[in-house]
C-alpha cells in the first residue's frame, strides 16, 4: 500500500525526516516566496505557525512582491512605503496584464498604440506615435498613470498634454500634486485579459466620498480574504481624493507671499476643469502577439514608411490556420481617420499558403528584389530614384508570396483592378523584412518597434 509523505517534511542526508518548521526563519520565508497566493493560503491551513508565518506582511508578502517584481519596480516605494505588501501584490498582480502593447478601438482622436510600462512606484501608459523627424524614431507621449495612495486605494490619472514631467509627481506620491498638473481623474475597468475601458471619474474631489470610488480598477484578482485571519490592508480615515483636495488647500492657504496666488490658481484650475467637455470613454484591445517567434517570424509590431515618406505602425497577425495578414495601426498623415475607417475591411496585404521559398533563390524571384529601390526614411526622401546598396544583413534569406491591397498601401496608384495585387515578402537575415508588390519597383523595410520588451529608438519629444 502506497504511502503519502507529509509535503511539510523533508528527508536529511541520515534518512531523519525534518519538519518544515526545523528551518530557520528566513529560510521558510525565502521557500514560501515561490509560492502563490493561493498556495499560501493552503499552506496556512496546515498548523498555527503555518498561519502566523502566512500574516507576515514585512517578510513574507514584501518577498513575494520583491521576487515577481523587483527587478520592474521599486517596492518600498509604492504608496510612499505606507499600504501594506499584501494589498500591493494584489494590485500588482492585477495589473501586470496590463505591461505591454494595447490598440484603441473606434477612431482615435490621436495615436491609438499604447504601452504601459512599470515605472518606480507607478505604472504609466504611453501613447506611441511615429516620429515627424524623418527617421524610424518613436514618441512615448504619457497618457495614464496608475498608482496607490497612502490609503492603499487605487489612484488612476489620464494626462491629455502628454507631459512626461508630471512622473516627478509620481514618484513622490505622498505629495499628490495632480490638481497642479490638470490630469483628469479616470476609472479603469478590465475585463477579462484582453480588454479595457477608461472612463473620467466625475465623483473625483467629492468631499466625503467613500473610498470605493476613486480611480478604481474593476477586475477580478487576487482575493481581499486570501487569508482569512490576516490583517485588512491600507488603513481607514481619509479617502485618496479627500486627501488631495486638503493637502492641496493646506498649501494654498497657508500664510506666504504666493498663498492668494496659489489660492486663486486652484480656483481657476477648477473652473477651466468643470468647463471642460467630460471625457468620452476610450476603450483599448490588448496586442497579445508582438514580437515574431521562430514559428511566426513574420508577426507583431514593425514600423515602416507609408505613401508620402511617412512613417507608420503595421501589425501582422497569424490566423488559427497559418494564414498572415498585416493591417496599419497608425498613420500621422492627413488621411488618417479616412485610412482607420477602413482599417477593419481589408489589410495591406495577406496571404492563406505561409511557405517561404527557401534558398537557393532563382535567377527570376533575385531579380525581382534587385531591381526595386528600398522605401526608408530619409535615404527614401533623398534618393527616391536610386538603388540604395544593401547591409549585410539585408541580404534576402527567404521569400513568401502574398497579395497586397492597393487601396491601402497604393492609393494613388493606376491600375484595372485598384484591389488586388500579387507581390512578395522579403526576410533579411538579421529578422527583418520588406514587403512590394509585382507592379511597381519599391521594397518598403519594415524595422521592429520593440525588442524584447523595450521600446527602440525613442526620441524625447513631438516635432
Amino acid at each position: 500500500m502506497a504511502t503519502i509523505r507529509d509535503p511539510s517534511l523533508a528527508i536529511d542526508e541520515s534518512g531523519r525526516a525534518i519538519s518544515f518548521s526545523d528551518f530557520p526563519e528566513d529560510v521558510q520565508l525565502c521557500i514560501l516566496s515561490f509560492l502563490t497566493p493561493p498556495e499560501v493560503a493552503s499552506f496556512a491551513c496546515t498548523s498555527k505557525g503555518s498561519v502566523s508565518l502566512c500574516k507576515s506582511d514585512c517578510k513574507l508578502w514584501f518577498n513575494m512582491c520583491d521576487r515577481r517584481w523587483g527587478s520592474k519596480t521599486q517596492i518600498r516605494k509604492w504608496g510612499n512605503g505606507k499600504i501594506t505588501y499584501r494589498n500591493l501584490y494584489q494590485t500588482l498582480s492585477d495589473w501586470e496584464n496590463l505591461i505591454g502593447f494595447w490598440r484603441q478601438g473606434g477612431v482615435a482622436i490621436s495615436s491609438p498604440l499604447i504601452l504601459f510600462e512599470w515605472g518606480p512606484s507607478f505604472v504609466t501608459g504611453f501613447r506611441i506615435s511615429p516620429a515627424k523627424d524623418g527617421t524610424y524614431g518613436v514618441v512615448k507621449a504619457p497618457f495614464l498613470w496608475m498608482s496607490l495612495s497612502p490609503e492603499g486605494q487605487v489612484v488612476n490619472f489620464l494626462d491629455p498634454e502628454g507631459r512626461a514631467e508630471i512622473s516627478e509627481d509620481f514618484a513622490d506620491s505622498d505629495r499628490f500634486k495632480f490638481w497642479e498638473s490638470d490630469l483628469v481623474p479616470v476609472n479603469l475597468s478590465v475585463m477579462g485579459k484582453t480588454y479595457f475601458v477608461v472612463e473620467e471619474d466625475a465623483s473625483f474631489g467629492a468631499r466625503g466620498s467613500s473610498s470605493s470610488g476613486s480611480g478604481r480598477v474593476n477586475n477580478s484578482g487576487v482575493g481581499e480574504d486570501l487569508i482569512g485571519a490576516a490583517e485588512s490592508s491600507g488603513s481607514p480615515g481619509t479617502s485618496p481624493d479627500q486627501a488631495v483636495v486638503e493637502i492641496y488647500q493646506y498649501f494654498a492657504n497657508r500664510t506666504s507671499p504666493g498663498a492668494d496666488r496659489a489660492s486663486r490658481r486652484q480656483r481657476r484650475r477648477e473652473k477651466e476643469r468643470q468647463a471642460r467637455r467630460k471625457l468620452e470613454p476610450q476603450h483599448f484591445v490588448k496586442i497579445v502577439d508582438c514580437s515574431p517567434t521562430a514559428a511566426r517570424p513574420l508577426q507583431g509590431l514593425w514600423k515602416g514608411i507609408y505613401d508620402d515618406m511617412i512613417l507608420g505602425f503595421y501589425l501582422v497577425a497569424y490566423d488559427d490556420i497559418g494564414g498572415i495578414s498585416c493591417l496599419r495601426i497608425c498613420d500621422q498623415s492627413e488621411n488618417f481617420c479616412r485610412l482607420m475607417r477602413f482599417i477593419s475591411k481589408q489589410p495591406v496585404f495577406w496571404t492563406v499558403n505561409p511557405t517561404f521559398i527557401e534558398s537557393p533563390i532563382s535567377p527570376e524571384e533575385e531579380n525581382l528584389y534587385t531591381s526595386r529601390i528600398h522605401l526608408r526614411p530619409n535615404a527614401a526622401a533623398d534618393h527616391a530614384h536610386q538603388h540604395l546598396p544593401l547591409a549585410g544583413n539585408e541580404i534576402v534569406s527567404r521569400i513568401l508570396r502574398i497579395n497586397l491591397s492597393h487601396d491601402l498601401a497604393l492609393p494613388n496608384w493606376p491600375r484595372p483592378n485598384p484591389l488586388l495585387a500579387h507581390g512578395r515578402i522579403w526576410q533579411y537575415g538579421d529578422g527583418t523584412f520588406g514587403f512590394g508588390s509585382l507592379q511597381d519597383c519599391f521594397i518598403r523595410d519594415l524595422k521592429h518597434v520593440a525588442k524584447n520588451g523595450h521600446l527602440l529608438d525613442t526620441v524625447e519629444t513631438l516635432s
